[in-house]
């Protein structure tokens, strides 16, 4: 069982940055792969990051490619989510997740977060 709670979002104007993070409880964070998700009023929830387990493999959405960066800590067990250059289009709940092995699929993941807002002003 894998416990997450996500922090750092918030109300930031376009341009912005915001640094997410993901504390995981468990002493076997480090056997999981984490992803970030978003889900936007009104529209699926949408993969936007993931890092395998040992943090050397990661992927993103083309929309946020350039732009996030995903990392992980695992003597903390804790994955971040870098985010630069927000827009408003990134507005969004934002919530981590937790599987074995590295996947993109919202359904292939089992533990989530509660999630964390943000907001992008134009």
């Amino acid at each position: 069982q894998v416990q997450l709670v996500e922090s750092g979002g918030g109300l930031v104007q376009a341009g912005g940055s915001l640094r997410l993070s993901c504390a995981a409880s468990g002493r076997t964070f480090s056997s999981y792969a984490m992803g970030w998700f978003r889900q936007a009023p009104g529209k699926e929830r949408e993969f936007v990051a993931a890092i395998n387990w040992s943090g050397d493999n990661t992927y993103y959405t083309d929309s946020v490619k350039g732009r996030f960066t995903i990392s992980r800590d695992n003597a903390k067990n804790t994955v971040y989510l870098r985010m630069l250059s927000l827009e408003p289009e990134d507005t969004a709940v934002y919530y981590c997740a937790a599987r074995k092995g590295l996947r993109v699929g919202a359904h292939e993941y089992d533990y989530w977060g509660q999630g964390t807002q943000v907001t992008v002003s134009s």
